[in-house]
């Protein structure tokens, strides 16, 4: 052994003395201390500009291109010609696999295509769950039995998951959420998880008693000043008998980039940035429901076979991400969810996959999702239409359970930006895959390339795959008096 090596080891050796846990092994000298290194990593503190530079360095990157603007006066505002609205008609097949094989029977979906599916939203638009992710212990901050929602007396928990940080103990993790159900409940009750968060909901509901808060809204899915509007949806809920869980989506997972090497994201990575196919914040809000149904399954006054998972806007998105990839929730309310959601990529109308691409939402998402962004990278320049897969997909996905795809009106505040129409097709693509499975679909089984949306307030709930655009705004509160019927008929509850 040369004096170099020599003291190389007593070097490695003095550390293993003072620093435990380091070990030793091997003449050389070599290091097996990959538990103490990655612990004594400097977290990153970074903006959200500084990661997504990062990501777009891994990427090989040069130049994005830009998203579209919302300003109808900009230079590169958004198109809401419908004419111009479809430059890729021919989106990626449902039903053929990836070697040309027409998918027939249930068998040869749930054998082949939809885990090649699933494969491709992985690696290139959601991100994977790393095998790793810590445990999660649940505790109960507080419990009352005087609350109302409404005029509806309730039993209301508060609880907190607490995410075992032992590999990192600099950053934790606790997820909030509050479950109530009706005061009197005969039987275990069906549940809908909500990510909330807005509007200031999400919070244990009021003592009985106590003076209601000022409006309707609250957590309502937006603020509702007309005293004629609905009310709102938790309300809606406990009258019709069913309870709700609010799971707030931050204490999981920031909604920037700059939070990925923070929450779950960032405690599975000790603080480290991404790698390109990691999982983005979408899939981390639904890892976090589905740690939240582990929990109510532990419960006897819950139905755990009948939870539900509903959002609105970018919670919308995570709601159908989390009914395509936990296959325990019964059923799912989609609230406007836009790109990244139920509106296709490939459609060239109002929010576009730039716009996601970029360093405002690009967290949304894996970092592969990025290049397809590219104006300029070593694997050239890439769009949309080089997705391998998209929303109709990511719809189907959901088959056979009940799926509820809701939108509001731009009259009312629900944006053109969306693409109400596109998200229309891709509901109606998606139907084969409910034909296929032997549930029931929209009921318009026309091409997609040329569906056409009915008119707002017209009603597409005949089958497991519903449909419908109501008459309010930014929200699915005015969804819900028909969402709570169309529910209890599929999952054979009493109205």
């Amino acid at each position: 052994m040369s004096v170099a090596q020599i003291w190389k080891v007593g070097q490695l050796r003095l550390m293993s003395i003072l620093l435990p846990g380091l070990t030793v092994i091997g003449t050389a000298g070599q290091m097996h201390a990959e538990s103490l290194t990655e612990a004594r990593l400097e977290l990153k503190n970074w903006t959200t500009a500084e990661d997504h530079r990062n990501m777009m360095e891994q990427l090989e990157i040069v130049r994005l291109r830009p998203g579209p603007s919302g300003q109808p006066t900009a230079p590169n505002a958004a198109n809401y010609n419908p004419e111009l609205a479809n430059p890729y008609p021919d989106w990626p097949e449902l039903l053929q696999t990836q070697t040309g094989q027409p998918v027939e029977s249930a068998d040869v979906w749930w054998q082949k295509r939809r885990p090649e599916i699933v494969e491709l939203f992985e690696s290139e638009i959601y991100g994977r769950v790393p095998e790793s992710v810590p445990d999660v212990h649940w505790q109960v901050e507080e419990e009352a039995d005087d609350r109302v929602v409404g005029t509806y007396p309730v039993r209301a928990r508060k609880l907190l998951g607490v995410v075992d940080n032992s590999s990192c103990p600099d950053i934790e993790v606790k997820i909030q959420m509050v479950l109530v159900l009706p005061y009197k409940i005969q039987q275990p009750a069906p549940v809908l998880m909500m990510f909330g968060g807005f509007f200031g909901g999400g919070g244990m509901p009021r003592k009985a008693g106590e003076p209601a808060p000022p409006g309707r809204g609250g957590f309502g899915r937006g603020p509702a000043t007309d005293p004629n509007a609905d009310p709102p949806s938790v309300e809606q809920l406990i009258a019709a008998g069913w309870g709700y869980a609010v799971v707030i989506p931050n204490s999981i997972q920031a909604d920037n980039g700059a939070g990925l090497t923070r929450g779950i994201i960032g405690l599975v990575n000790r603080g480290q940035p991404r790698k390109p196919d990691d999982w983005g914040s979408l899939r981390a809000w639904a890892w976090g429901a589905g740690r939240s149904l582990d929990y109510l399954e532990t419960l006897p006054e819950v139905d755990s076979m009948k939870v539900g998972i509903e959002g609105v806007s970018r919670f919308g998105k995570a709601a159908l991400v989390t009914m395509a990839f936990d296959q325990r929730f019964a059923v799912v309310l989609v609230g406007s969810s836009g790109a990244g959601g139920a509106t296709p990529f490939r459609r060239h109308f109002g929010e576009a996959l730039e716009n996601l691409s970029g360093s405002g939402e690009y967290h949304w998402m894996c970092g592969n999702f990025i290049k397809y962004g590219a104006e300029e990278s070593v694997r050239g320049a890439l769009n949309a239409n080089d997705l391998p897969v998209d929303s109709h997909q990511l719809i189907a996905l959901c088959a056979p359970r009940p799926t509820f795809i809701s939108y509001g009106i731009p009259e009312k505040g629900d944006a053109n930006w969306l693409d109400q129409q596109g998200s229309y097709m891709a509901t109606v693509a998606a139907g084969a895959a409910f034909r296929l499975l032997g549930a029931r679909d929209i009921g318009d089984t026309s091409d997609y390339r040329t569906a056409t949306m009915p008119a707002a307030g017209t009603s597409l709930l005949d089958g497991h795959l519903a449909w419908r655009q109501h008459l309010g705004g930014h929200e699915d509160r005015s969804n819900m008096k028909f969402f709570i019927p169309w529910a209890n008929k599929f999952l054979h509850l009493s109205n």
